[in-house]
């Protein structure tokens, strides 16, 4: 019987641009693991620890052994906490064991970058890593607090920076609704600044959502109020009239989002508020996602 050579501990995650990639974990759960918007990593079986090394060297040996691949993504919530020298050694065995491919991976906190140094980074870049993904979830420090978010406008700036200076690719997640009805405008305001002062290579905007209910999310947020949908689509409006960006590809595809947008921002700037502006007024002609297709 054939036996897929990689162990997983259910559940497993990855952003919806990897669902061709070969899903490696390197370690299990998050190293944060205090959001409380998050639901991710909250089951027993997912805490967090380091995967042993000759384990995941072995896993990657064996599937070069039976499979072709080209895309690797580094599991589960944050990778880039390894040392330095372990991830070289992932990266060179994916090179020796897995020559087609040709793109790793990987979630990133920020938190994670603070010990890496810009040349570490480049390293690993050289090696293969050729895009991180940064839930930055919003640029506004009241928000990031409210969610115990462990970072600050300052700290997610600075790893964006330093991970662009590195040459690696970044892909930042904004969180769509995460401050509430109370703190809308500062959370549409200020992750835009964020995104001006660094200017990320991707930019996705995610639905907040409580699959589980809020009471988790409501321990540090009490006052918490869900925006409704012409709501969210006012404060999409709000952080698209803010965003300077001179090269980003922008996506609100997500199944979350009831409004999909695609483009390059600044180029599709205008056609895109054009879009909000047309969900805001006239949502019977925007092609809104129904709620049934919403799935998480």
């Amino acid at each position: 019987m054939y036996e897929f050579p990689i162990h997983y501990v259910e559940p497993v995650f990855r952003p919806p641009s990897e669902a061709n990639s070969l899903i490696l974990p390197v370690t299990n759960g998050c190293s944060w693991n205090k959001c409380t918007f998050c639901e991710m990593y909250t089951a027993p079986q997912k805490k967090f620890r380091a995967r042993e090394e000759d384990e995941v060297l072995e896993e990657i040996r064996k599937c070069g052994e039976r499979m072709i691949v080209q895309r690797v993504f580094l599991a589960d919530g944050d990778a880039m906490i390894l040392p330095t020298h372990r991830l070289l050694k992932i990266l060179e065995a994916i090179r020796e064991h897995l020559p087609d491919v040709h793109r790793v991976t990987s979630y990133c906190l920020p938190r994670n970058l603070k010990r890496k140094s810009v040349s570490e980074l480049r390293e690993l870049h050289d090696a293969g890593l050729h895009m991180l993904y940064i839930g930055a979830e919003s640029g506004d420090d009241e928000v990031l607090r409210r969610v115990n978010k462990g970072e600050s406008y300052e700290s997610t700036k600075d790893a964006l920076l330093k991970i662009g200076e590195a040459g690696i690719k970044r892909s930042v997640m904004i969180l769509n609704g995460l401050g509430g009805k109370s703190l809308s405008d500062q959370h549409a305001v200020n992750s835009a600044r964020l995104m001006n002062d660094t200017q990320p290579e991707f930019l996705s905007t995610l639905v907040v959502s409580f699959p589980q209910g809020m009471e988790r999310y409501k321990q540090q947020f009490p006052d918490f109020e869900p925006l409704d949908q012409q709501e969210l689509f006012l404060e999409a409006e709000k952080l698209l009239e803010n965003l300077e960006l001179n090269q980003t590809i922008f996506r609100s595809d997500h199944a979350s989002n009831y409004l999909v947008l695609k483009g390059t921002l600044g180029r599709d700037k205008d056609r895109m508020l054009e879009q909000v502006r047309t969900a805001i007024h006239t949502p019977e002609q925007a092609r809104l996602r129904p709620e049934w297709m919403r799935g998480l």
